[in-house]
């Protein structure tokens, strides 16, 4: 048996079938005795095939690698080796779309599953992630052999991280990452109650999936799930009462609907503010810089239209392109996906306040650090937002981008620039001393070895290349 360098995942320890463990050599997955019996019946099916043929279910196979020593009480019967996803991302970075397809594919997979006498034993999106703009299921450990009378095990869940985040955006135009964020449990039935509105209890799917499940919830607040889930049982599931619940379900999702607003940002990416010649220059720049590094991963932090992050692409594994603003990643993601593009991930992102580590220790859920850092990275349009609109001392912003590693391709506005003054305008006269090129460019070569540098032609924006010191 291959011995490899490994380490466990400390996101996957809920489920005492399946374990993932990463290593160089790749994704592993230890199951079970009870978890590899499902995996023969996963891999024998014609769903398992057609999953992974289409994308849908992430690549996999059966190995024979050493996993950790006691990864699982009952100890590893089968080793399965995972396709890597480039980058992986959770539910609360992810746009409307992002997650009413996610729910799509989770339902479909369900509906399949049913079809060949399994199920999914939970209902997480976080068993979802993406190949660009394409949802791929990656918890293969999820499926289980359909028990006689068996319910929607996973109704609950679904309905807290999947359901209840699209209502309240559709329904309510309130955002969900705040609360998949700060949750990650998702929204209670009885919080999804409260936060509707009598005008919204007469819609489609409310009375049973928010008001009813609230109620029953309530009713049964003292009971135990094992409780709940053993009279469930004793109801009588059939395959096909499942199976068409599920199907109603789908329908519900997909007549879901949030228009993205205007803001700010959403026309920004046609109005940039830059002359012709020096929006060529920019492209050049950073197209050069990105054949030259030919990246694994990049990202484009503060992306807006992913104008950018495409010049990228082409040269690269992935692209993470993020922004805060939600309705200008949306309309990315839709382009993206109506595209079927598969290298540029679009992702909800505040640089001012980024993902933190979530759950048990704080591992379950990483930073963006943790989960890859990225070989060239776009500051474009970024700094003086940072600095000025979010007050971080221009050393400071600089510090964060030479700790990313790699090749950073940094843009500069100076104070003579429209958008600067636009912003320093809002600000008390003498506001950010600090913000000057002489002493961005000073702060930038103390830290990182600059390879090229180049003011576009308006003569109020200069962009850098630069390069992280080897230890």
């Amino acid at each position: 048996m291959q011995q490899v360098q490994v380490r466990a995942e400390p996101g996957s320890f809920r489920d005492r079938d399946s374990r993932v463990f990463v290593g160089p050599e790749g994704v592993f997955r230890a199951l079970s005795p009870a978890g590899a019996a499902d995996w023969e019946k996963l891999a024998g099916s014609a769903l398992f095939r057609t999953g992974v043929a289409e994308g849908r279910l992430v690549g996999t196979e059966a190995v024979d690698v050493a996993p950790p020593p006691e990864i699982l009480p009952e100890g590893a019967a089968v080793v399965l080796r995972h396709e890597r996803i480039p980058f992986v991302s959770y539910p609360y970075e992810w746009t409307f779309g992002m997650l009413r397809d996610a729910a799509i594919l989770h339902l479909d997979l369900i509906d399949g599953a049913l079809g060949e006498g399994m199920t999914l034993k939970d209902a997480s999106p976080y068993n979802v992630q993406w190949r660009g703009a394409t949802p791929v299921f990656t918890d293969i450990g999820s499926f289980e052999v359909l028990r006689r009378d068996e319910p929607w095990v996973g109704y609950r869940q679904f309905c807290t991280l999947f359901l209840y985040p699209l209502m309240l955006q559709a329904f309510r135009g309130v955002p969900f990452q705040p609360w998949l964020r700060g949750s990650l449990e998702g929204i209670t039935p009885a919080q999804m109650a409260g936060l509707l509105t009598g005008r919204d209890r007469f819609r489609r799917g409310v009375l049973t999936h928010v008001a009813l499940h609230a109620r029953l919830e309530r009713k049964h607040a003292s009971d135990s799930r094992r409780e709940i889930r053993k009279d469930l049982r004793a109801a009588g599931f059939k395959p096909e009462i499942v199976r068409a619940n599920v199907r109603r379900m789908r329908k519900l999702v997909e007549r879901l609907r949030w228009t993205p607003g205007e803001t700010a940002w959403t026309g920004y990416g046609a109005d940039r503010g830059y002359a012709d010649e020096d929006r060529a220059a920019k492209d050049r720049f950073v197209e050069e810089a990105a054949s030259a590094r030919r990246p694994r991963l990049a990202w484009d932090i503060g992306t807006n239209d992913g104008a950018f992050a495409r010049l990228v692409a082409p040269h690269a594994e992935c692209v993470v392109a993020m922004d805060f603003d939600q309705e200008t990643v949306e309309h990315l993601y839709r382009a993206l996906r109506e595209e079927g593009d598969r290298t540029i991930l679009p992702l909800v992102v505040d640089a001012l306040d980024p993902s933190p580590a979530r759950g048990w220790r704080g591992a379950e859920r990483g930073t963006l650090g943790q989960r890859g850092t990225p070989d060239l990275t776009l500051a474009l349009a970024l700094v003086h937002h940072l600095s000025i609109t979010g007050n971080v001392p221009l050393d400071d912003v600089v510090e964060w981008l030479a700790g990313l590693g790699g090749t950073l391709v940094v843009e500069f506005p100076t104070r003579d620039d429209p958008m600067v003054q636009r912003l320093l305008d809002a600000k008390e006269d003498g506001a950010h001393p600090d913000y000057d090129l002489e002493r961005f460019e000073r702060a930038l070569g103390e830290r990182l070895d600059v390879q090229r540098r180049l003011a576009l032609p308006s003569g109020t924006r200069v962009l850098f290349e630069a390069t992280a010191r080897e230890a």
